[in-house]
């Protein structure tokens, strides 16, 4: 091999390492740098703290959960602020909701934050994440199930009207508005409701820390303030969203100087004909507020099977 072709392999070996020396050195600069960065508090662009709003009546929300199942994949998002104002509604959709927040729990911090409400299912969706954080005013706890049904014989026999029903067995469709439930038909619906309070107290129980008859003792279905619910161990600290995202910073390093953006599902178009069907649903639901003197939701005119829902009588 000639002189000149043994210099030009030399500088050629040369250039290539000195390539990768300079690639590793940029390399190793800008991890630095990133590292330098995250701790004054510099954030990646589109990095985010997700609040989910939990309002109204709970229901088994497909596009809420198919939201939720977002959030857990989403890179961007770092933590979970639940914004919890409601009195609770369907168990199942408590149910359907508690599971959806568990699983993105195991992918990221999530932290509740209760409104002036948060009863019931309500508090159900409060215990699926891993800190709660209450105002001292906060209605909260109402931890029961209940099953209702009017009973409709009596004004039937005044306006003269008699149901008659032809069926398989005698438990089929009972409890029945037309006419007063048979003991046996108390006893499984009394059996069937049981199971679904048990849930509920062995759900308190594990999340909350505390042995099945401290569970017990408190989801007796009454309500509780922040503080009495803070004095009995079923919220962790008295505050707000600011509360919240300092208990991110400390237990979990989450920076505070993360936006927090609102997340919410996407529900199919209704179209004109369901825009119109709302409109009226509304407008009946507004009709009975004046009757009342009670304000209820359109989805609780439809709450069908168990419940965990708190309203007071009037």
């Amino acid at each position: 091999m000639s002189l000149d072709a043994v210099s030009l392999a030399d500088r050629r070996r040369l250039k290539r390492r000195l390539f990768f020396w300079r690639a590793g050195a940029i390399a190793a600069l800008a991890l630095a740098l990133l590292i330098l960065l995250a701790e004054g508090g510099f954030v990646l662009p589109g990095a985010h703290i997700a609040r989910v709003s939990i309002a109204g009546i709970i229901v088994d929300d497909r596009a809420q959960q198919d939201m939720l199942e977002k959030i857990a994949e989403d890179g961007n998002v770092k933590a979970v602020i639940l914004s919890i104002d409601s009195p609770g509604g369907t168990t199942t959709g408590s149910e359907a909701l508690f599971e959806s927040v568990r699983k993105v729990s195991e992918k990221k911090p999530v932290v509740a934050v209760l409104g002036t409400l948060a009863a019931s299912g309500g508090y159900i969706a409060a215990i699926s994440s891993d800190h709660i954080v209450a105002r001292g005013n906060t209605i909260t706890g109402s931890i029961g199930v209940i099953f209702q049904w009017a009973q409709l014989e009596g004004l039937l026999d005044t306006i003269g009207i008699e149901m008659r029903e032809v069926k398989s067995a005698a438990l089929k469709a009972e409890p029945s508005p037309f006419h007063k439930a048979s003991p046996e038909a108390i006893r499984v619906t009394q059996a069937m409701l049981d199971t679904s309070y048990e849930w509920f107290l062995r759900l308190v129980a594990e999340r909350r820390n505390m042995d099945a008859a401290q569970a017990r003792k408190l989801g007796d279905g009454r309500i509780y303030s922040g503080w009495q619910a803070v004095e009995n161990g079923l919220v962790d600290e008295l505050g707000g969203e600011e509360q919240a995202i300092a208990w991110l910073a400390s237990e979990h390093g989450i920076s505070e100087t993360l936006p927090v953006r609102d997340w919410a599902p996407e529900y199919p178009d209704i179209g004109v004909a369901g825009f119109a069907g709302r409109a009226l649903g509304e407008a009946a639901v507004t009709a009975i507020d004046g009757l009342t003197g009670k304000t209820q939701q359109a989805k609780r005119l439809t709450l069908d099977g168990l419940t965990s829902v708190w309203q007071p009588d009037r």
